[in-house]
């Protein structure tokens, strides 16, 4: 069954295992998300269902979405994320989502937004190689050849040059949970997810463990 919540990353650390192996793992707060709204085949063509995470002040919430928390008669929340759903029997608008939905040892997929790195070259952007860096040689981390002087004398679309780097929607595919902490509402995640603390990611059951 597709499970999804809301989370926000709080940092890495590490943990052992029974056999003493150190595993890097990221710590999220998953929750507690409130459902915002349920989609039907009957009304909406899909089944889905929409969570809202964190506290808000009502005016800090524009008059649309805040009619469509009024709506469901819940308090506005601060982030809406949908999640596609098999089946949407189990679930009605109201309903509190923990981090009790996931398991030690469900396959996941996190999606969230990469930190931004501003303007950099090619080597830093899509980890090129550099020029000589001596004999004379006045070519160092610049892009490379940019298309030749006769036909067609012009910069091919797709090359890759300097621009703006980070800030995308990257989802990390297949991440162990390998604790869930019910007192503190948190998931153990192996390994490293998109963004800088405090980023908003979006947790859903992993696409490849089907």
């Amino acid at each position: 069954m597709n499970k999804g919540l809301i989370g926000k990353k709080i940092g890495m650390t590490q943990i052992f295992d029974e056999t003493g192996k150190v595993i890097p793992v990221t710590v999220i707060e998953a929750g507690p998300c409130v459902v915002a709204q349920v989609k039907t085949v009957e009304t909406d063509n899909y089944t889905a269902i929409q969570l809202g995470f964190g506290d808000v002040k009502e005016k800090k919430v524009i008059k649309p979405i805040r009619g469509h928390y009024a709506k469901a008669n819940i308090k506005p929340k601060k982030h809406l994320r949908e999640f596609r759903v098999d089946s949407v029997e189990n679930f009605k608008v109201g309903d509190e989502l923990k981090a009790d939905v996931f398991a030690q040892g469900d396959k996941i997929d996190i999606q969230g937004i990469t930190k931004g790195k501003g303007f950099q070259g090619v080597i830093k952007r899509h980890g090129q190689s550099r020029g000589p860096m001596g004999h004379g040689s006045m070519y160092h981390r610049r892009p490379g050849s940019m298309g030749p002087t006769s036909t067609p004398g012009r910069v091919f679309k797709g090359k890759k040059l300097p621009g703006h780097m980070g800030v995308q929607t990257v989802t990390i595919q297949n991440l162990e949970v390998v604790r869930v902490d019910l007192d503190k509402n948190v998931l153990l995640v192996k390994g490293s997810v998109p963004g800088a603390k405090g980023a908003i990611l979006k947790i859903k059951s992993s696409v490849k463990s089907k």
